[in-house]
């Protein structure tokens, strides 16, 4: 029993580790999509508009609604992979609007950031979980073996997105304070 487990446990970190290549990948080619003068002003008017009050737990809330569709089967691993093209889509349409943040690496926000990194992980925790239960589903195996996994990563998803609304409202709240000027901010 421990040695399946263990297997099992090993094999649910490689597809943890998979599906956050897959997210920095499609992100990474999101953030390369030449954007249009005027989409990316439409965009900027709709992301000030979005972020206009926005607060820890408006951060918190938006992620969330993101990240939980990420556990439906199947779906889910779609979803999360349109939602990191999608999110470094956004990146290029901030940096055609304010080019200089051009140098700044796509993927260091993703992995040199503490909100980023949560959010990363996050995310690929339901992605990963989403091909595990559609995998399980074509297999026709039970799925209430899945039930306390998925419940507890659902746990760990909400945490590291509350702790990561809040770090990064305290960031920018923080960048504020000592005048540094942020897209949108």
């Amino acid at each position: 029993m421990f040695i399946i487990k263990n297997n099992m446990n090993r094999i649910r970190l490689l597809l943890f580790f998979i599906f956050l290549g897959a997210f920095a990948t499609a992100f990474q080619i999101g953030s390369m999509t030449t954007v249009s003068e005027e989409d990316a002003e439409a965009f900027m008017k709709e992301f000030e508009n979005l972020i206009l009050d926005i607060d820890a737990f408006g951060i918190f809330t938006h992620n969330l609604t993101i990240a939980l569709p990420m556990f439906i089967p199947g779906f889910g691993a779609v979803w999360g992979l349109f939602s990191a093209w999608s999110t470094g889509f956004a990146f290029a349409a901030i940096v055609s609007t304010i080019p200089e943040i051009g140098s700044i690496p796509p993927l260091s926000i993703l992995f040199l950031s503490p909100f980023g990194i949560m959010e990363i992980v996050a995310y690929s925790l339901g992605i990963s979980r989403s091909f595990i239960l559609i995998k399980a589903i074509t297999k026709k195996v039970n799925l209430i073996q899945f039930i306390k996994p998925t419940v507890i990563e659902i746990g760990i998803v909400v945490g590291l997105l509350f702790s990561g609304g809040y770090l990064e409202m305290y960031l920018i709240d923080l960048a504020r304070e000592t005048g540094f000027e942020m897209p949108g901010f």
